[in-house]
Formats: C-alpha cells, sequence, structure tokens
C-alpha cells in the first residue's frame, strides 16, 4: 500500500466458513488470489459457536473460537498481516450460553443472574401500554420472551431472538462480561471492533430504549475502553440519517449504510439529487459498504420512523419505488427472501445481492463499486460482492433463512473461476487504483447536476477523478500516471 494509514484501505468483509472453511483457509486465500488486494479483512462472527440461531450472532461463548474454524492462534496470525476487524457483540448472548442455563436452572441463586435483563429491571414498577409499545425493535410484538427462571415465570428481554437474550449493562455483572469479551479481542490484535446491535443496548424506561442518551453515553464509555486496549470502534446503526450524522462525530467509525440504496435510486431513476446531497453532509469518518452479511437498508434513508416526522433523504414514494425496484431486478427472488417471507430479523432490509439488485449488468454494478471507493471512508467489500455473486437461492430453500439469499458458501474452484470474470476483474482494478494512488490521501470535490456525480480527489500533484453517469450508468475515470501524466478509462470493465 503506498499512501497514508492502511486502516485507510479497502478492507473485506467475510465468513471464515463460507470464504475459506476455516480462519486459515481465509487467511490462505487473502495470501493467495487476493494477494496485495485488502489491507484489512472484517471477519464476521467465528466464536462458539459459529451456525447457531443467527450466523454467529449469538454466541454460546464470545471468547472462544469455534474449534471448527480454528484458534486465537490463527486470529493472531491474520492479525499480524492484515488490519483486523471483529464483531463485539455488544446487546446479547445465546440462551444457551453455560452462564443463562445456569439462570434458567437456579433463577436469582445463580451467580449470572444479574447479567442478563428482564422487564423488571427496566420497569420495576410495571409499564403501560404506551411505554411498552413505544419500544423500538426491528420487528412486529414485544422484545420480552416468558421463561421460568428458577422457581419465577419471567419475561427475558429478548430484543431480535427468543434465542438471543440480552445482556443487562445497567448490572456489575453485564458490564464484566462484556469487558471480558473486549479485552479477549484485543489480545488477540483485534484492532478494530464493529459493535453490533448497540443501538438496543441501553434499555430505559419512558424512553424507545434506542439510540437514546443512555446508549449514546454507553457508546462513549465503550469507546473509550477500546481506545485504551488500543482498538478502533465502528459503531453500527439502521436509522434516521441524521442520528448517523450525530453519533458519527462521537466515535471512531460509523457505517454510511445510506449509500447503497441512494446509488440504487440513482441507477433505477437516472436522478442523482438525493445521493449528491447525502455526499455533501455526510461523516466524512465512515466505512462504506454497497453489501454486508445483512440485507440493504432502506430505513437509512426514509422518514423518521421514531416520530418527529423528520423527513429522509428519499421520500415515501421514492423509498417503496426502491424496494420494488430491487424486487423487479432481481426477477422476484428477493421478495421471496425479504419481511415477512423468511425467517428475518429485521423487515426493512431487503435481502438480495446487490449485483442481483443492479439485474446482473456489469456497468451498472462496476460504476456502483467506482462511487463507494471514491467516497471517502474505509470502503469494505462482501466476499460476494467482491466476486459479484447472484442470489443463493439453493441455500435459501434449504435453511428458509431470507438473509442467506447472500451468504453463498464458495469453494476455491468458486473463486478461482470468479476472480476470472471480466467483472470481477475490473473491480479488482478499481480497488487497486483506490489502495495505490496518492491522491486519495488528500482532500475530495463533489460535484454535478442531473444524473452526474463527480468526485476529485487531488493532493498536490497527485489527482484521481470519477465522473458518474446515472443516466446512462457509465463510469468515466481520470487520474494521474507515476509520471505525472494523464490516464483515462472512459469503460469500467476494461479496468484491470
Amino acid at each position: 500500500m503506498s499512501h497514508g494509514d492502511p486502516r485507510e484501505n479497502v478492507q473485506l468483509i467475510a465468513y471464515a466458513d463460507r470464504f475459506g472453511g476455516s480462519l486459515s483457509g481465509l487467511h490462505e486465500i487473502l495470501g493467495g488470489p487476493l494477494a496485495g488486494l485488502f489491507a484489512g479483512v472484517h471477519i464476521l462472527p467465528f466464536f462458539t459457536p459459529f451456525d447457531g440461531a443467527d450466523a454467529g450472532f449469538d454466541p454460546v461463548d464470545h471468547t472462544e473460537v469455534d474449534q471448527r474454524l480454528g484458534s486465537w492462534d490463527d486470529v493472531r496470525s491474520l492479525a499480524r498481516d492484515y488490519v483486523l476487524m471483529v464483531d463485539l457483540i455488544v446487546n446479547h448472548v445465546s440462551s444457551g450460553s453455560a452462564q443463562f442455563q445456569d439462570v434458567l436452572a437456579r433463577g436469582d441463586a445463580s451467580p449470572h443472574a444479574g447479567m442478563f435483563l428482564t422487564m423488571a429491571d427496566v420497569y420495576p414498577d410495571g409499564a403501560s401500554e404506551a411505554e411498552l409499545v413505544g419500544i423500538y425493535r426491528p420487528r412486529p410484538g414485544l422484545p420480552f420472551t416468558s421463561l421460568r427462571l428458577g422457581d419465577r415465570q419471567r419475561l427475558v428481554w429478548t430484543t431480535f431472538t427468543s434465542q438471543q437474550v440480552d445482556v443487562n449493562l445497567a448490572n456489575p455483572a453485564g458490564r464484566a462480561y462484556l469487558d471480558r469479551v473486549l479485552a479477549a479481542l484485543a489480545d488477540s490484535g483485534v484492532t478494530m471492533v464493529r459493535l453490533d446491535a448497540v443501538g438496543y443496548a441501553i434499555k430505559t424506561a419512558g424512553t424507545s430504549s434506542f439510540m437514546t442518551p443512555g446508549t449514546l453515553a454507553f457508546i462513549d464509555e465503550l469507546t473509550a475502553r477500546a481506545r485504551e486496549l488500543g482498538v478502533q470502534v465502528l459503531v453500527e446503526i439502521h436509522a434516521h440519517y441524521e442520528r448517523q450524522v450525530a453519533i458519527g462525530s462521537a466515535v471512531d467509525r460509523v457505517y454510511d449504510f445510506a449509500l447503497p440504496p441512494l446509488l440504487l435510486h440513482s441507477l433505477y431513476t437516472g436522478d442523482a439529487a438525493a445521493l449528491r446531497r447525502w455526499l455533501r453532509i455526510r461523516p466524512v469518518n465512515t466505512v462504506t459498504v454497497l453489501d454486508t452479511h445483512d440485507g440493504i437498508g432502506v430505513i437509512d434513508v426514509g422518514a423518521d420512523q421514531m416520530g418527529g416526522g423528520h423527513p429522509g433523504l428519499l421520500t415515501p414514494q421514492q423509498v417503496s419505488a426502491l424496494v420494488e425496484g430491487i424486487h423487479q431486478h432481481s426477477g422476484g427472488q428477493s421478495r421471496q427472501a425479504t419481511g415477512w417471507a423468511a425467517s428475518n430479523v429485521d423487515v426493512y432490509q431487503v435481502n438480495c445481492t446487490y449485483y442481483d439488485a443492479v439485474g446482473r449488468d456489469d456497468t451498472a454494478y462496476l460504476l456502483a463499486r467506482a462511487v463507494q471507493l471514491f467516497t471517502p471512508g474505509i470502503p469494505q467489500v462482501y466476499y460476494v460482492g467482491l466476486l459479484a455473486g447472484g442470489n443463493d437461492m439453493e441455500l435459501l430453500a434449504r435453511t428458509g433463512v431470507g438473509r442467506d439469499i447472500n451468504r453463498h458458501h464458495y469453494t476455491r474452484d468458486e473463486i478461482a473461476r470468479d476472480l476470472a470474470r471480466p467483472v470481477v476483474a475490473a473491480l479488482v482494478g478499481l480497488i487497486r487504483l483506490r489502495n495505490s494512488h496518492p491522491a486519495f490521501a488528500g482532500t475530495v470535490e463533489i460535484g454535478g447536476d442531473g444524473p452526474l456525480v463527480t468526485l476529485t480527489w487531488r493532493d498536490g500533484d497527485h489527482m484521481a477523478s470519477l465522473i458518474a453517469d446515472f443516466a446512462s450508468r457509465q463510469g468515466t475515470l481520470s487520474w494521474t500516471g507515476p509520471d505525472g501524466g494523464p490516464r483515462s478509462c472512459d469503460d469500467l470493465l476494461t479496468l484491470t
């Protein structure tokens, strides 16, 4: 890498079991067919078990590597070669964890009783109907599961699924648990943590219990603790864009979840006005993505779901057209995997590969990737998106889990085959340009009108520019070469 902090260069997001088969297998792929392409890697949950009710986001033991994937030594080995990001699952643990199983058996007599949240912890005097329906949740219904803890029937707080029990972070036992996990990650060379579902972590009576002042204070405390251990914090929040802007000023990094749907809107309509507006007001300390292990969020560009009537980056009609556009471009496949059609923990996301969301149009796909790579922040590329992967309808049918449509299990042969496709070779070329060109260590100018967006980076005599035309779905690149002379490309598919 030839410029700046390596943490600023392009990173991969991948499951070790689905892209390499193990932690050492993922390492081999990064150093083999992908050699020199990624400065860092976000390894999705590899804890015990990696294949639970929510693909690893329901750990029985968050401090143990699932032996089927490897060991902490494998994690340390990756950390020696790459900037390593790992999930810190803040909000919950598996109902199968040893701690919760002990609470189920012994109730208040268990030494772990304080670690888990019940309704009474937040509402000791009971709650009104208005308070309960005011709790913000990513799926319909109330966030409680009725369980017998010892000799008492309790309402245990379960924000996502009944297999994911919320941690009581107002209790010393809950905080101590989280601190142990953070220390284990830091000890293994992890330098960035993604705070999974942190927006839901703090519950406060009389509020929505989502992104409240208490949540922000907790994020501040956790960020400070992580920094003491030499770890940067990435906050994962799907919410109204104004909340993203606000949280961006308080943390190391925040996801730009508005970029993916805005790019699709621009590609579908040929109108780049909403995208240009966002590019001018968004926080710059972001991690940019087009796709992740989750769905394509639409709540991030819509009107405020939590009252106040704040308009979104898109109107309600535009959001509806966007969702319908994804369904149409994917030939209806995304409809089978989205909302109440499959076992989804978030009905406000559309499950579809990004390549299918643009109708498998190579030029449109590369245009969206080019904008991502030219947008300020750390670009992360999801392993399926790296290979311009299509919807895995066979896996969806087998598991019935909506998000599995975009969580393909790749063999080594498939990886080799896909890397040879022109669209993937061109994306690799874009990534190498983003990593190596010195202009990206400088500042960016944002321009354009109508269907056009221009992003021009300059650092001294170095320049790299993208003109994105969403009417024609064409991108034009120009940049200074090593000798200072001009270079250009008006067909992204030819960039290698």
